[in-house]
């Protein structure tokens, strides 16, 4: 079964940046649409940002995180990752990846995901 990890959260100051990646030994990372998710506390789970496994890598970001947010792939390292600028406090949460061996645009919906990872912290604050 794909195992999936994340790294690469942690603390920083508003305005700071992270590089949240996403990774799976054993199995190829580019057959899948991966799915950036996040849950604050006391909120329900959102998608951040997706991309596809077409030779474009198609990807959609919530409007919460365009502009600061970019999802890629590396698969020479068999890795996606997220890298995260501008950071701001209500980008608070725990951070998952997730994947799906589907054709097709990602999607932005944690249902359509059939495998999750443990999540990483991030926090935000001053």
């Amino acid at each position: 079964q794909l195992q999936l990890v994340e790294s690469g959260g942690g603390s920083v100051q508003p305005g700071g940046s992270l590089r949240l990646s996403c990774t799976a030994s054993g199995w190829t990372l580019y057959l899948y649409n991966i799915g950036w998710f996040r849950q604050a506390p006391g909120k329900e789970r959102e998608g951040v940002s997706c991309i596809d496994i077409s030779s474009d890598d198609h990807t959609w970001s919530a409007d919460s995180v365009k502009g600061r947010f970019t999802i890629s792939r590396d698969n020479s390292e068999n890795t996606v990752s997220l890298l995260m600028n501008n950071l701001k406090p209500e980008d608070t949460a725990i951070y998952y990846c997730a994947a799906v061996s589907t054709l097709g645009p990602c999607d932005r919906q944690d249902i359509e995901y059939d495998y999750w990872g443990q999540g990483t912290q991030v926090t935000v604050s001053s």
